[in-house]
């Protein structure tokens, strides 16, 4: 059953012991705490002068129900259409007078009272009214009554017209008019045999008998639930043991009560099964078109089907496709070739993905009020594309600048420190695959900073230590002398080269030396190497003197530590002692005792040649050789040019005699082979001339030419070697002196292949013309070198030698 809003006007009585009421509302519903929200029905009285039910109306004096009810307050509530009852008036009263005293003071069993014209109106006429707690009896069955206790009822016989289950409803008599004019009417109605539905509404009374009452006079009634509960709650109160009583209405409310809940699901049900299929047949309908205002990478393809929208795709993005990616990072720009990069369109996969059969409710969205930009689908090569991104990093990557300082003088100078970017080239692929074709070139890569080896921080270090080294003079304090090193000359030796990230200050030893030595006086003595001299024919060591110099790692600390300093800037400094690198000791330990070989060779008329070898032999004279080394007579020699005292004299270039500066020379080299051949050396290498000299041994000499042709052996012995040369007695000597080791043998073959010269014409500007010369031949020269017995060397080296033939010169 459905609650109305009982706010309605209580109708106006002109009792004046009427208590006053609550605008919009009944004195007893003011109180009301019952769960039961009685109908009441309230008729604005037509006359307002007090009357009494006319004993002679032939209709049992009720009149008319007066329309003119009281408005409700409430918007939910409608007003009930009045009803008209009659019959006897005594039996109204005595029917009424239970539901008004079960809601209040329940009376004795039995008991009863009967409504009169003498009993006041309002809440005098019915205290219990007022007071009444109602109780909710929501769950009961409505059809279930329990027949009232005929103890309680003033009138028995109307009683049983409400136990009647299938009889016609009798005319219930309607109480006499109270003296204010309310008439309480009970609104029992027993109909079929099957009591009517709960209903939301009001309870329609039938015409029934009922008390004649002024048609001007207001009236209320109970519903029969409310009658039965009334009647219930009289029997509690004279019983000790109250019946348990469910309420009528229990079947239609609480848990027991039928539910529409199934029937609106089941309506839900078939309304979304409606609209799904609706819904599919929508998006099937719609899948072969692409929606209208769908654009791919800029292309618009709306309202297309699949393979039109694939063939402008490609007419479209087929070319740009092919064209460089333009890519950039920070200011930096360079190029990607797609291509290379393992980048392509796939074209029917972007047509076929905008057409095909969706379940997304944005996809009809799009279908029916119009599409928007779509992705377009790209295969992409990972290993090609990071393959090119690398390459591409090469090119806009930014190397960060490392922080510096340095001197200028007695300046500083610093460089701050810049950090740089690298490409990231993980996340630049998605970058690249995402935006190509659809984003606006060039593509902005990912990168992240890379910080420099030597920070700022390094750089502020470094520069304030800087700042103090040149702040002001370093005075050194060595050997009784104290030069003062000024900071240009500071600023000159130190520097502050990147190790391990920092800034170090470093000292150039050799800077530092030489500002400190070109400001003292005879500070440092240098070391004389020991050497022999010949006295008197035979080699004597001399000198071998020790010197002075700058210990550099002192110099370097010492320096260092008062450049930084800004109170005590004097470096302590001690010379040490330096030895020669050739001590009397250690020459003396090489064995230079005897002479080992001697060997001379005559010199010509030629005095040009004669001074050449005059200045050569003064060259090799004195040359130590010590185990292991080598002699080279062209270095001996060196350099042969005129300001070293050469001449030009006769040589043999490419078969013929010219002249040339060092002329002659080759006799020496002739010499010192010789030495180095009967000493048992080892030969490194050596040359015999074009033409045989009779002032030469056959097939044992050696010619040179510098820069071609050199004469080289080796000391292959434990002892030293001193080459003793001058030129004399017409001769060019050279002895060797040193331990004697090896033990040699030599011979030498006769001629073979002679070869009697002939004459030759020259036609050059420099040809020399000579007479005819000695015959060309073969030879062979043997050597056997041992030590201990034990044979080290066999040789058998050949010789030809061509004609000397004479020579015209046109």
């Amino acid at each position: 059953m459905n609650q109305r809003d009982d706010e309605q006007a209580a109708p106006e009585g002109n009792s004046d012991d009427a208590a006053p009421k609550a605008e919009g509302r009944l004195p007893f519903e003011e109180q009301s705490d019952s769960p039961y929200e009685p109908l009441v029905r309230a008729y604005e009285p037509q006359d307002t002068t007090e009357s009494s039910p006319d004993e002679d109306d032939p209709s049992g004096g009720q009149g008319e129900l007066s329309d003119d009810r009281a408005e409700p307050t409430s918007g939910d509530e409608t007003a009930e259409p009045s009803v008209e009852t009659a019959g006897p008036t005594a039996d109204a009263e005595s029917t009424t007078a239970a539901p008004d005293e079960a809601v209040g003071d329940t009376p004795e069993p039995g008991a009863s009272e009967s409504a009169s014209s003498d009993t006041p109106s309002g809440p005098e006429a019915h205290p219990a009214a007022t007071a009444a707690t109602r109780e909710d009896v929501s769950g009961s069955d409505s059809e279930d009554i329990t027949e009232p206790d005929p103890s309680t009822t003033p009138d028995a016989d109307a009683d049983a017209d409400v136990e009647q289950d299938a009889a016609p409803a009798a005319e219930e008599p309607v109480p006499a008019a109270e003296p204010d004019g309310t008439a309480i009417i009970p609104a029992v109605r027993v109909d079929d045999a099957a009591s009517p539905e709960p209903t939301d509404g009001p309870v329609a009374v039938p015409p029934a008998a009922a008390a004649p009452r002024p048609s001007s006079s207001p009236a209320a009634y109970r519903t029969p639930a409310e009658q039965v509960w009334a009647e219930q709650q009289s029997a509690l109160a004279a019983d000790d043991e109250p019946p348990v009583t469910e309420h009528p209405l229990g079947e239609l409310d609480g848990e027991g009560a039928p539910s529409r809940w199934p029937r609106a699901g089941m309506w839900t049900v078939a309304g979304l099964v409606v609209l799904g299929g609706l819904y599919v047949g929508a998006q099937w309908m719609l899948a072969d078109t692409v929606p209208r205002g769908t654009t791919v990478a800029g292309v618009d393809v709306g309202g297309l089907d699949t393979a039109d929208a694939a063939a402008r795709l490609d007419e479209e993005l087929g070319p740009r496709a092919a064209e460089p990616l333009e890519v950039a990072a920070g200011e930096a720009t360079t190029s990607v070739d797609p291509v290379a990069a393992g980048l392509t369109i796939d074209t029917e996969a972007t047509a076929e993905d905008l057409t095909s059969f969706s379940w997304s409710p944005s996809r009809l969205w799009d279908q029916l009020f119009g599409g928007s930009e779509a992705d377009l689908v790209v295969d992409v090569d990972d290993a090609a594309l990071t393959t090119a991104l690398e390459a591409a990093a090469t090119g806009i990557d930014v190397a960060p600048v490392d922080g510096t300082v340095r001197f200028s003088g007695a300046k500083v100078e610093s460089t701050d420190a810049v950090a740089g970017t690298a490409v990231v080239v993980d996340e630049a692929t998605s970058v690249v695959s995402e935006g190509w074709l659809v984003e606006e070139t060039p593509l902005e890569l990912p990168t992240d900073s890379v910080e420099p080896d030597v920070t700022q921080d390094e750089t502020d270090a470094a520069l304030a230590e800087a700042e103090v080294v040149v702040s002001a003079p370093v005075v050194a304090s060595v050997d009784d002398q104290s030069p003062e090193l000024p900071p240009e000359a500071l600023g000159d030796a130190a520097s502050f080269p990147a190790k391990d990230g920092a800034l170090v200050l470093t000292w150039d030893a050799e800077a530092l030396d030489e500002a400190i030595v070109s400001r003292t006086n005879d500070l440092l003595t240098t070391a004389e190497d020991a050497h022999f001299e010949f006295v008197d024919g035979r080699p004597k060591v001399v000198g071998g003197e020790t010197g002075t110099r700058l210990d550099d790692e002192q110099v370097v600390e010492s320096v260092g530590a008062a450049a930084v300093s800004t109170d005590d800037r004097t470096a302590e400094i001690e010379l040490v002692t330096t030895d020669p690198e050739d001590s009397a000791e250690s020459l003396e330990e090489l064995g230079v005792e005897e002479k080992i070989v001697e060997f001379s060779t005559p010199l010509t008329d030629e005095p040009v040649r004669t001074q050449n070898l005059v200045v050569g032999a003064s060259k090799v004279n004195g040359t130590l050789v010590k185990p292991g080394e080598s002699f080279s007579v062209t270095d001996a020699l060196a350099p042969i040019t005129e300001a070293n005292g050469y001449g030009a004299a006769h040589i043999i270039s490419d078969g013929e005699i010219i002249d040339g500066i060092g002329g002659g020379l080759s006799q020496m080299s002739t010499n010192m082979y010789n030495i180095g051949f009967f000493a048992g050396y080892e030969d490194v290498t050596h040359k015999p001339h074009s033409y045989y000299y009779s002032r030469y041994p056959e097939g044992r000499e050696s010619t040179m030419f510098v820069g071609s042709i050199d004469m080289v052996w080796t000391n292959d012995t434990p002892y030293g070697v001193l080459i003793q040369a001058w030129v004399g007695d017409g001769k060019v000597n050279t002895v060797a002196w040193s331990t004697p080791y090896w033990d040699v043998t030599t011979s030498t073959s006769d001629r073979s292949n002679v070869v009697e010269p002939t004459t030759q014409t020259v036609d050059s500007p420099d040809c020399v013309a000579s007479p005819a010369g000695g015959d060309g031949f073969s030879v062979t020269v043997y050597r056997k070198v041992s030590h201990d017995g034990s044979v080290d060397k066999d040789e058998a080296k050949s010789w030809t030698y061509k004609p000397q033939n004479a020579v015209e010169c046109e």
